[in-house]
């Protein structure tokens, strides 16, 4: 279940990050260069590992909507 306004339904334990996506576009090209995913990510005090930067396949843009980074 989506919830109406972002700031509602903040799971009780985050414990672990909580990834919900919100909209996805169908895939249009075989490298996914034209697909959309919004997602949700709630996150309190979660970090990158010690090992280094967090290296990822898909290209990203984030808005930080409320707290810190």
């Amino acid at each position: 279940m989506q919830p109406e306004n972002i700031f509602e339904a903040i799971p009780q334990d985050l414990t672990q990050e909580v990834f919900e996506i919100l909209a996805q576009s169908p895939v249009q090209s075989l490298d996914q260069s034209s697909a959309v995913k919004i997602e949700r990510i709630i996150s309190h005090g979660h970090a990158s590992p010690a090992s280094g930067w967090y290296d990822q396949e898909e290209n990203e843009w984030i808005i930080l909507l409320k707290g810190r980074a």
